[in-house]
């Protein structure tokens, strides 16, 4: 594994993933990645702690792994798929724990991140 500590990382000044910050819950995180909820999609996201499109097979491994203990966490165990696709930022790899109402409870207006239902204030 390419292990780097948190605060070790060859950055772009201009890369939110890089940036790091703690905006959703976070779940896991060490010297080759971490796991949040993402920003935009409200599921588990794994992220590189390097700047990069293609991660070593045993960092990929490891990311994966701890995206996987994550996901079964939050969403359930075989409830997911892993989504590779890099969307909003594709010059640094990430990937995404996909619930099946994902989209929904994100655009649809059916309920909190990650699958949790939320209490709104009144």
């Amino acid at each position: 594994m390419t292990a780097r500590p948190p605060g070790d990382r060859a950055v772009p000044g201009d890369c939110d993933l890089c940036e790091a910050a703690r905006i959703t819950p976070w779940y896991h995180e060490d010297g080759v990645c971490w796991v949040a909820d993402c920003e935009v999609c409200g599921v588990p996201m794994v992220v590189w702690r390097c700047h990069g499109t293609d991660p070593p097979a045993g960092d990929l491994r490891h990311m994966l792994d701890a995206l996987a203990r994550v996901a079964d966490d939050v969403l359930g165990a075989g409830t997911w798929s892993v989504d590779r696709v890099m969307r909003q930022v594709p010059d640094h790899f990430h990937a995404h724990a996909r619930d099946p109402h994902w989209w929904f409870r994100r655009f649809g207006g059916g309920g909190g991140t990650a699958g949790r239902q939320v209490s709104l204030p009144r």
